[in-house]
């Protein structure tokens, strides 16, 4: 894991070779930029829901493109220039700047001229109480925040408002998530119920889930939601209406609960971030002495990242990381929104801030180029047992959690084997005991799997878009082959380009059947991947249309959201189908939510309040993270671009609560990619000057 710095044998050794990679990290810099400026291009055609389509491409598209990608490329110049300690403004800009600063200062004092001296003495006295009356807010904000407990009741504070007066925010999920324990519930009471029909509709139809995965012995528990939030959710909601009559005081409490968790998460991870109590421990690259065991050209990311903030966080980092938490839509509503994908964010928060303790104090391994290993330093006990929890929660959130770590637990075992029990005991360990547990409850009939069709979006739309807009293009043969799973002209009514959860079936009763969960066989997906592959060959541009139509909203800051977060405030499950919740500040819940909405159609203003916004931006950073080599910290951040991934197979299109662990953690990225700056322009300063005073040296 080296820095950028630590190159610079390796570059003179090799300058080809030292091109040739240059080249390929700007050409990932270019195709980032070319994919987010294809989403923003076509965010017009795909407004258009009926007629919208890439074929219509002009040249207002063409000029979108262009002026967007120029924007986003420009972007990361400058993040990479000011890195690498070069000028960022354009050189005619800064130079008249410099010009103007000078002439100011040197300017005499004529008599003639007194009246502008005393007006500017006067606007000076004012910028100078100003920029002292901000100092002085600064050192309030830190010494504010200089401590674990100090942010919490910041969070605490800042956050009562929510749940005191909105109660909870939820949407079908949850009730889907009742409904299946209160029927195993009377499934283990001795109650009968129906199972396996063609006219009964249980909650497993409700998903669906095929058939043909219920084990013979009934079973009403599913992995859809994850089984352990589904029987926790379940328990209190069953308990509520034991004491209450109704399951609102359960979902109230688990309301509460949520924000609680999120207070200790962000409360955790800013502390890490913003004060970095392990600091005094983590100096490996010194030696007892205090005297560098390294030159500057050998110098790892390790101590880019250990020098880059030896200090606490100054007032504007604190003030604009506080402000997006207490402020944005998007976690003000996410603390008590009672969906798997908020507790995965806030969970995955949490993660987040030990991974970066983990490279704070990461250390070198064996000596070579110039570096002095040491004993690794071990995760504090608090630290450590954090870190577990935090996966363990992460995955009982969220299903895909387990793909996320498992690529960390291999990329982790590589760049810092000599903490490999670390690794072990709080990744490895509680993947396998909760996920393997999961996969050998459903093996053996316990609980019900996921459809495997809910991984199957994308194909799905492009499949649904072609019977909807040119069902002629299909073939007899794709549509033999259909036939055993899906309902071709259901599939077309059911199409929408935001959403593929109708083309699944997924709702009440009264859906529309296109997908035959009912009768289709494990046997019959073969024959739907041959039917899909003909589909696409015969209609490439509609298939297209479909991809782009389905994701593209992610990664386009001019983009609404299809469900924003303020929607399970006001949903109807919300306002309209609880007992007693609805009847609670009914008003203030649509008025409040009419201003976020508001707020958020704003152009530029409205962006941050958006998830697209920060997707966009980290994806940006992540490229210029990619030129200036930061190994060490991409490690940690390599989650955040399969969050994105997650994003572009989620069944909906521009779906907040998809984005919320990205822009969770984007102030925290953001502050990292500063201090590492900050470092990387400090060791460039300290080779120039040591290559100055070797040169000076008499020979």
């Amino acid at each position: 894991m080296t820095s950028p710095a630590s190159s610079l044998p390796a570059a003179a050794a090799h300058p080809r070779l030292a091109r040739v990679g240059a080249a390929a990290r700007w050409m990932l810099a270019v195709l980032a930029c070319l994919w987010l400026a294809l989403c923003t291009a076509v965010g017009p055609l795909y407004w258009d829901f009926e007629n919208g389509t890439i074929a219509n491409w002009n040249w207002t598209n063409t000029a979108f493109f262009v002026l967007s990608f120029a924007i986003y490329l420009g972007l990361i110049v400058i993040m990479v220039r000011f890195a690498a300690g070069q000028r960022v403004l354009p050189r005619a800009i800064s130079g008249r700047l410099n010009r103007a600063g000078q002439q100011h200062s040197n300017q005499a004092l004529e008599p003639s001229q007194s009246q502008s001296v005393v007006a500017d003495s006067n606007v000076s006295k004012r910028h100078a109480t100003a920029a002292s009356r901000f100092a002085t807010l600064g050192r309030w904000i830190t010494r504010g925040t200089n401590r674990f407990w100090k942010l919490a009741l910041v969070f605490f504070i800042g956050w009562l408002w929510v749940p005191t007066t909105l109660l909870a925010a939820f949407g079908a999920d949850i009730r889907s998530q009742i409904r299946e324990f209160s029927w195993a519930w009377n499934q283990w009471t001795g109650l009968q119920q129906p199972y396996i029909g063609f006219f009964s509709f249980v909650p497993m139809d409700i998903y669906p889930t095929a058939h043909y995965m219920w084990p013979p012995d009934p079973t009403y528990l599913t992995d859809q939601h994850n089984v352990v939030l589904t029987v926790f959710y379940g328990a209190v909601a069953a308990f509520s209406r034991y004491l209450t009559g109704s399951n609102d005081a359960g979902i109230v409490a688990l309301a509460a609960g949520q924000m609680l968790l999120a207070v200790f998460c962000c409360a955790a991870t800013a502390n890490r971030f913003l004060n970095r109590p392990w600091m005094g421990v983590a100096q490996s690259t010194k030696d007892k002495n205090g005297s560098s065991t390294g030159n500057v050209s050998s110098t790892t990311s390790a101590r880019i990242a250990q020098d880059a903030a030896p200090q606490l966080a100054g007032g504007h980092a604190r003030f604009l990381i506080l402000a997006f938490f207490l402020c944005c839509p998007l976690a003000v509503f996410a603390t008590i929104s009672i969906t798997k994908s908020p507790l995965f964010a806030f969970s995955f928060v949490w993660w987040f801030g030990i991974w970066y303790e983990l490279t704070q104090t990461w250390k070198p391994e064996g000596k070579r180029k110039g570096l002095t290993a040491t004993a690794p330093i071990r995760l504090p006990r608090h630290s450590f047992v954090a870190f577990v929890l935090s996966t363990a929660v992460m995955l009982i959130s969220a299903k895909y959690a387990w793909y996320i770590i498992a690529l960390q637990i291999v990329l982790a075992l590589i760049a810092d084997r000599r903490r490999w029990t670390t690794y072990v005991v709080a990744l490895l360990i509680p993947t396998m005991l909760i996920h393997g547990g999961i996969s050998l409850a459903i093996s053996s009939g316990a609980i019900i799997g996921g459809d495997p069709i809910e991984s199957r979006g994308v194909q799905l739309q492009m499949i649904a878009r072609v019977a909807s807009r040119n069902p002629e293009g299909i073939s007899e043969e794709a549509k033999k082959n259909l036939s055993d799973v899906f309902n071709l002209d259901q599939m077309a009514d059911a199409y929408s380009q935001q959403d593929a959860d109708p083309v699944k079936s997924s709702g009440i009763q009264a859906k529309k059947v296109s997908y035959k969960w009912r009768t289709v066989m494990p046997e019959d997906m073969t024959n739907f991947n041959k039917a899909w592959f003909e589909i696409v060959k015969d209609n490439p541009v509609i298939a297209l249309d479909a991809l782009l139509a389905k994701c593209f909203g992610y990664f386009n800051v001019t983009d609404q959201p299809y469900v924003s977060m303020d929607y399970y405030v006001t949903s109807d499950y919300v306002q309209k189908n609880s007992t007693w919740i609805k009847s609670y500040n009914h008003n203030w819940r649509e008025r409040i939510t009419g201003f976020t909405r508001s707020w958020g159609k704003i152009p530029v203003i409205g962006w941050i309040t958006h998830g697209n916004f920060y997707v966009v931006m980290t994806l940006l950073i992540g490229a210029a993270e990619v030129i200036r080599r930061r190994w060490l910290t991409l490690m940690t951040h390599i989650p955040l671009l399969l969050l994105m991934g997650v994003m572009i197979t989620a069944p909906a299109n521009n779906f907040e609560r998809h984005m919320l662990p990205v822009a969770f953690v984007f102030g925290f990225v953001v502050l990292t990619y500063w201090r590492e700056s900050l470092a990387e322009r400090r060791i460039a300063r300290q080779a120039q000057s040591s290559a100055s005073t070797t040169t000076t040296l008499p020979q």
